[in-house]
């Protein structure tokens, strides 16, 4: 069967349909998939959970797997795979701010990397009968509409991403010594141009981007907070409804996500990710 791609929202996403997984793909099938995820920025492909061998396969077809930060996460056969768990255990596990759930806070993967992943790669493992869809907003959509005058004033700026910086909500994860050496502060511009399409769009992590270089900590925040309301509007956005098996891949390069952490505790969220290698954003 010839695979069928067909629009999620008008924001961003496709839904891929008559894709056998366990089989390979054929070149027209690769150039179908790797033409739709340049322009829709995100995939999303129904199927059954796959090993952690199988999905590191399957998330190979669209670029070279990358070994992730927190080593305690990476699975035991296949450590290009992490497993991911964010299920509420306990009444205490569940704080009644979810403000302070990191997971809640819209995030751009591993941007607190020189070279940032290009792409996620993550599949539903287990789902709690509400909640836990992820957000996506687009970054490049975002972008093109905002105003000339706007874009002029922000294309040339730089800014610092940290592992964790005081304008996110939540705190980041403890990290071991060996992870802490590994997340210096890094620069990347405030607006890129992806590698791919040759695009721009503006690349800004709320969790992780401390500051503009060159600004003041009033003059950064101010300038901060008017970009995070532009990129995080509503018609920017997708929100995806998680099924068991789902596997969604998304561009990094454009997209930002967050996640609705209101699910019952005691329901396990769980899912496999691998992220894939990109370069340093210009």
């Amino acid at each position: 069967m010839v695979i069928k791609i067909e629009p999620l929202s008008d924001a961003l996403g496709a839904k891929v349909t008559n894709l056998n997984l366990e089989k390979e793909f054929s070149d027209s099938d690769l150039s179908a998939l790797n033409q739709a995820f340049l322009k829709y920025h995100l995939l999303c492909i129904e199927g059954n959970p796959l090993s952690t061998f199988n999905f590191a396969k399957f998330a190979a077809v669209f670029g070279e797997p990358q070994m992730q930060l927190l080593r305690h996460r990476w699975d035991k056969e296949n450590p290009e795979v992490s497993i991911l768990e964010s299920t509420y255990k306990t009444p205490e596990s569940k704080p009644k701010d979810l403000n302070l759930v990191r997971l809640s806070g819209w995030h751009t993967d591993d941007s607190y990397f020189e070279k940032p992943a290009k792409a996620t790669v993550l599949q539903a493992l287990a789902i709690p009968s509400s909640g836990g869809q992820t957000r996506f907003s687009n970054t490049r959509k975002a972008f093109e509409e905002m105003p000339e005058t706007v874009k002029s004033n922000i294309a040339e700026l730089i800014a610092i991403h940290s592992y964790d910086t005081i304008r996110a909500n939540a705190r980041a994860q403890k990290l071991t010594t060996e992870e802490t050496n590994e997340t210096k502060d890094v620069q990347h511009p405030l607006v890129r141009t992806h590698e791919d399409t040759k695009l721009k769009s503006i690349y800004f992590n709320p969790n992780r981007t401390d500051r503009i270089v060159g600004m003041g900590r009033k003059e950064s925040d101010d300038l901060l907070d008017v970009i995070y309301a532009w990129v995080t509007k509503e018609e920017f956005q997708y929100h995806h409804e998680w099924r068991l098996g789902d596997i969604l891949i998304w561009d990094n390069r454009c997209l930002l996500h967050s996640v609705n952490v209101d699910y019952p505790i005691g329901e396990t969220r769980k899912h496999q990710r691998v992220l894939l290698k990109g370069m340093r954003p210009v």
